[in-house]
């Protein structure tokens, strides 16, 4: 289980596919990425539509549409992707989901969440769609479960 909702799991996982799709030269339907990813069509087309209302992701409509990432979305952090589907809460959050749970009045767990939090935060953060790709592509990775 990751620590993202399963929606942001198939939103980076359609990111990834898409990121190396765009990256051979191709723009992919909806029924090629959700194969690959292993994501139900009908979650996916809205995952897709969330994504590119948020400007992360792109498509062209037609026989040779589909979808793809500019240069520009490349460059995007990580955490865009995760901010779209989760909110800014994940990054601010208390681990256990306590409301009262603050920096003056913090749950037990505050100070060691808050320290794996930052991490998470920061490498999300500091790594680019573009730069995950990447390894991606160097370590032929699979997308799939």
């Amino acid at each position: 289980m990751g620590i993202f909702s399963k929606t942001c799991e198939y939103a980076m996982r359609a990111m990834f596919y898409i990121a190396q799709r765009s990256q051979e030269g191709h723009r992919s339907g909806i029924k090629e990425i959700a194969e690959h990813i292993d994501s139900p069509e009908h979650f996916l087309a809205k995952i897709l539509q969330k994504l590119s209302k948020e400007g992360l992701v792109q498509s062209i409509k037609g026989p040779n549409g589909g979808f793809y990432l500019d240069a520009k979305s490349l460059t995007r952090p990580l955490a865009d992707i995760v901010t779209t589907f989760e909110g800014e809460q994940i990054f601010t959050g208390c681990g256990m989901g306590l409301s009262y749970c603050s920096e003056e009045n913090p749950c037990p767990l505050h100070n060691d969440f808050k320290e794996v939090r930052n991490k998470i935060t920061r490498m999300l953060m500091d790594t680019t769609i573009g730069q995950f790709n990447h390894e991606l592509i160097k370590g032929q990775l699979t997308l799939n479960k």
